[in-house]
């Protein structure tokens, strides 16, 4: 047991207390100060005896989560009731009434918003799903529910140290998944960079502690080119009389890694490691003309990348982004990035939608904000026509959440801007939804295409209809936009229905011939066996015709087989992460809650995932599956964040036995200068020097380079580190990498 302090604890919490009400003190306005010591006070009293994982005292929580609101979003006096009660309806006695007696109508419905619904889950379903869903329901009456729950993950993610393994897990894939994307799209870059560097802190903790090694290795000289590199940049722009701010700072952390496994590269190829940031104060009327003098200043001293130039002060990015970005080549033949705004702008680009309302009353811009509340009525029209699981729903908000934007022209020139990778049939629907459904090809730039065109920046586009077209299911292969989307589905949805009604009936009878239960169970068996993602599209296929009833049989064999072969009757108990727990208990004695992988064979029936190959030293999870018993990824995996964020409650924990040495099959990439007699040294070094068994091996070899990739079996990391090694030894090899 911790001995607490708990004179020590109370100073530190009304320490934390009074930091906020400092930060708060610009926005508060008369009485405000009451109403937030109201909230810390009902706070502080309904979580005094609960504590978190780490054991500090559970009111420091929505403190932090409040101070974040303030000194981070630039929230004002709602926000912060709302932060600092944000969990007291879901964690103590208190009711949402009691909320609304207190403090009001807009606070209640935040709340209620940030509540997690309770209450027992469709089996196959994600609580995650739709827990996100019903906050996204009051995004569209209140953006303040979102970006709370940003600050809200924003400090989970901060006091991520104390959670089990498979929780971290979870909670890094649901914030890499949905939370970051989601603090892109709302213009918070700080806090998007933020939680991109925590998610790979936990789920990939040697590349993250070796990046930023690297980058404290680098922070002298770092400083010491930017300090060279701005030097007559300043004195121009002093002589000129700006007021200016020159800020240089290092990529983060998870984007010096993408740019690492995009382009396969060693950190010291990444070339644009750090930007420069040069903010201007001048009024909104000149904002235009000053950024563009700056840039002037800037390519008198340093030549530009042509191709690298980005004007979003002309056309601001979708979430109300303004800036103008260059490269540059320095006089040491490095690339800097040069990024050129104005303070509004800077205060927009860091604190995202918050900043808009302060700017939206002056006389200045609405071209920015506009952006946003666009968006917003994107999200609300996708809440209203979807009613798909809510899996679905967070595919389509998912995919509207990441693109860049293309600006293309009506044939009058108006300007529309949709998402990069928008085709003409995109572009049909956002004019009208007529348009859309009975568009048969399009002219861009006078040229016909077909629907599923690419548009790109600058086409000019026009639409052809016809009133013999409809939609069909094609169409929405041909889409990008959820507005799209969501139209062609609303059309496809009443033909749908009546076909998935009738799958559902062919369904039932074929169960019952074979005489199975017809269950939700069941059915999410059926549905993985045939690799639908949702129990309607099974029923659809089925109904078409694509899925044929009689193979309903082929499942039946299927799962009697498996019923043979089961070790037990575990694998039927086993649902789900707290069953998976209680089973294991049962079996092995109170103190196991994790798969031993290597060990418990004879215990619970699991398999390696063939996605990702796992060996022996990798980081892993375990996950529950319908129908095929336990399977074991790799934390990298390529489905390993949508299985985590979607159902984190199938997540086990899972680490390999160091027991035995058994062989697995790992995949390496060789790339080098072909010569004669290569190959044989290559395999000469596998077969002769480690003992390794080689199940395949394939070269290409074109104009001088040399290409192979071998397929081994292995025992573990550690193994497949020194073969990665002695093949670097090798005469004319110049890389070597594994491949899942």
């Amino acid at each position: 047991m911790i001995k607490v302090d708990l004179e020590l604890e109370r100073k530190e919490i009304l320490k934390r207390y009074r930091k906020l009400l400092r930060m708060a003190k610009p926005v508060l306005k008369p009485g405000d100060a009451k109403i937030i010591k109201k909230a810390f006070n009902v706070s502080s009293e309904a979580h005094k005896e609960m504590r978190r994982k780490s054991g500090e005292p559970y009111i420091y929580h929505p403190l932090e989560v409040a101070l974040v609101c303030v000194e981070e979003i630039g929230l004002g006096t709602t926000s912060i009731v709302a932060a600092l009660l944000h969990d007291v309806v879901e964690d103590t006695e208190w009711e949402l009434e009691d909320i609304q007696r207190e403090f009001g109508t807009k606070v209640t419905q935040i709340i209620d918003g940030l509540t997690k619904i309770s209450g027992v889950f469709e089996y196959g379903s994600s609580q995650q799903a739709e827990n996100f869903r019903k906050m996204l329901l009051t995004l569209s009456d209140d953006v303040r529910v979102i970006l709370i729950k940003l600050a809200d993950r924003l400090n989970n993610m901060r006091t991520l140290e104390s959670m089990p393994r498979h929780k971290q897990l979870k909670i890094a894939s649901e914030t890499m998944y949905l939370y970051a994307p989601l603090a892109h799209r709302l213009g918070l870059y700080a806090i998007k960079s933020e939680l991109e560097d925590l998610y790979l802190k936990y789920t990939d903790t040697e590349t993250y502690e070796f990046i930023a090694q690297k980058i404290s290795e680098t922070r002298l000289s770092r400083n010491r080119f930017i300090k060279n590199f701005i030097a007559p940049i300043e004195k121009e722009l002093t002589v000129l009389n700006f007021i200016y701010n020159i800020k240089g700072r290092p990529k983060s952390i998870y984007s010096i890694y993408n740019k690492m496994k995009k382009q396969n590269i060693p950190f010291e190829e990444v070339y644009d490691l750090f930007a420069i940031r040069i903010i201007i104060d001048t009024p909104y009327e000149n904002e235009k003309a000053d950024c563009w003098q700056v840039y002037s200043i800037v390519t008198d001293f340093y030549r530009p990348n042509p191709d690298r130039l980005r004007d979003w002060i002309s056309t601001p990015r979708a979430n109300g982004y303004e800036s103008l970005h260059t490269t540059v080549m320095s006089n040491t033949g490095q690339w800097v990035e040069v990024q050129i705004r104005t303070q509004r702008m800077d205060d927009i680009a860091e604190r995202g939608y918050a900043a808009h309302w302060k700017y939206k009353d002056k006389d200045s811009p609405s071209k920015a904000s506009r952006g946003l509340d666009e968006w917003i009525t994107q999200v609300r029209a996708l809440m209203e026509t979807n009613d798909g699981s809510a899996i679905e729903f967070m595919d389509d908000f998912r995919s509207n959440l990441f693109h860049d934007e293309v600006f293309v022209f009506t044939p009058k020139g108006d300007l529309k801007v949709l998402p990069f990778g928008a085709t003409a049939l995109d572009f049909a629907f956002d004019i009208h939804t007529e348009v859309g459904a009975k568009c048969i090809g399009a002219k861009v730039n006078q040229k016909l295409v077909s629907i599923s065109h690419p548009l790109k920046n600058g086409d000019q586009v026009e639409i052809l209809t016809s009133n013999k077209q409809k939609p069909n299911e094609d169409w929405l292969k041909s889409v990008v936009t959820s507005r799209a989307k969501a139209k062609i589905k609303d059309a496809l949805r009443e033909d749908k229905k009546s076909t998935i009604m009738d799958g559902k009936e062919i369904v039932q009878r074929k169960l019952k011939q074979m005489k199975m239960d017809f269950s939700s169970v069941a059915v999410e068996q059926l549905r993985a066996f045939f690799e639908t993602k949702t129990a309607n599209e099974f029923y659809y296929k089925v109904g078409k015709g694509t899925i044929d009833p009689t193979s309903i049989k082929s499942f039946k064999e299927f799962k009697d087989t498996k019923k043979q072969k089961s070790k037990s009757e575990t694998a039927h108990k086993i649902v789900d992460e707290p069953s998976f727990v209680k089973e294991l208990k049962n079996l092995k004695g109170p103190s196991h809650d994790q798969l031993l992988i290597g060990e418990d064979m004879d215990v619970v029936d699991y398999v390696l995932a063939k996605c990702c190959n796992p060996i022996p030293g990798d980081d892993v999870f375990g996950f529950v599956t319908v129908n095929e018993g336990i399977k074991i990824h790799r934390t990298s995996c390529p489905n390993a964040l949508e299985l985590l964020s979607n159902h984190g409650n199938r997540v086990i924990k899972a680490r390999w036995t160091s027991q035995q040495e058994i062989a697995f099959l790992a995949g390496l990439k060789i790339v080098g200068t072909d010569r004669v007699g290569l190959i044989n040294d290559v395999t000469k070094v596998i077969s002769n020097e480690l003992k390794v068994n080689m199940r395949s091996i394939t070269v290409d070899s074109d104009s001088g380079i040399f290409e192979g990739s071998i397929k081994l079996y292995v025992h573990s990391t550690q193994h497949l580190d020194n073969l990665i090694k002695n093949l670097m030894k090798v005469n004319g090899v110049i890389k070597v990498t594994r491949f899942d």
